[in-house]
């Protein structure tokens, strides 16, 4: 299924939050060091990654000792929904050790957003040991703060824009930039979309699965489209990729890559252009990318 709205956020919270990213880097000295020392930008933000994690079932009782009462459901009921988990009265954050490293490391600078931004920290400490919880709108806006926070700690502003626009365009270039920065491919390649002056776009999808009586079927999981893509070509709906699809070619079933192969796509005012497509299998999604060969770029000063 199709996720949510994950990041967009007003030009004052862009503002705010990148502030405080920016605020910590400074403190920790992280800046052109790579990966991206995680480890240190939680010391300069005074938080540890508890030791015995929550999301340890063997842990939970012993954790929650002395909690207040209730805590245990809502416990239980935040581990089946997040990965990571922010404790303000303790500065510790709780990480699930089971997912993949890259993903451990932006689920600590999403949790250290928590932390980092006072208004989050004030909350997150006044509902944390009791039994009301933060209004949805509230929470969701905190939660594409985070991860706005952790984006720009993460990929240390535009540090990653800048060595890709002087790299190849294609899907290499997002996959050597997430090992120099200690990111996953899914983070790489998302931010590639977003920090490009090139019209280009990537679709994160599910592996392919087969579907009775409908065929292979992957579900797109987000498609995160470049400035200029969208202003040209503007934002594909579509909520999955089967046989009938245009793209169903470049998804890499049975192999890890897809080669790049030239497609044509229509933009808003019904006009062909060419295209290149090229997918790669990350073995827990699939990441296509597609990109205008037409020359269409916007003046860099327009995403400064």
């Amino acid at each position: 299924m199709t996720k949510g709205d994950d990041s967009s956020l007003d030009p004052e919270q862009r503002r705010l939050v990148e502030e405080r990213a920016r605020n910590l880097l400074n403190r920790a000295g992280a800046w052109d060091r790579f990966p991206t020392p995680v480890d240190d930008l939680l010391a300069a933000a005074k938080l540890k990654v508890a030791s015995s994690s929550a999301f340890d079932p063997a842990a939970i009782m012993t954790y929650i000792s002395g909690k207040a009462a209730g805590a245990v459901s809502r416990l239980k009921s935040a581990l089946s929904k997040v990965l990571g988990i922010y404790h303000a009265d303790e500065n510790t954050i709780h990480i699930d050790t089971s997912v993949v490293i890259a993903k451990q490391t932006f689920l600590k600078l999403h949790e250290t957003g928590h932390h980092e931004l006072p208004v989050h920290r004030k909350l997150f400490g006044l509902f944390q040991d009791c039994q009301k919880t933060l209004d949805p709108m509230i929470a969701d806006l905190f939660e594409r703060e985070a991860n706005n926070f952790a984006r720009f700690a993460l990929f240390q502003d535009n540090r990653f824009g800048a060595m890709a626009a002087d790299l190849p365009l294609g899907i290499k270039t997002p996959m050597r930039l997430a090992s120099k920065f200690g990111a996953s491919i899914y983070a790489a390649s998302r931010e590639y979309a977003r920090t490009s002056h090139h019209a280009c776009v990537v679709y994160v999808l599910q592996r392919p699965e087969f579907v009775p009586a409908i065929g292979f079927r992957a579900e797109v999981r987000r498609i995160e489209p470049s400035p200029s893509y969208r202003q040209v070509f503007g934002v594909d709906t579509s909520t999955a990729i089967t046989p009938t699809h245009r793209l169903w070619n470049a998804v890499p079933v049975g192999r890890k890559v897809t080669k790049p192969t030239g497609i044509q796509i229509t933009d808003l005012n019904g006009e062909k252009h060419e295209a290149v497509v090229e997918a790669f299998d990350t073995s827990h999604n699939v990441i296509i990318l597609v990109h205008s060969t037409t020359a269409l770029r916007v003046a860099q000063h327009a995403y400064l």
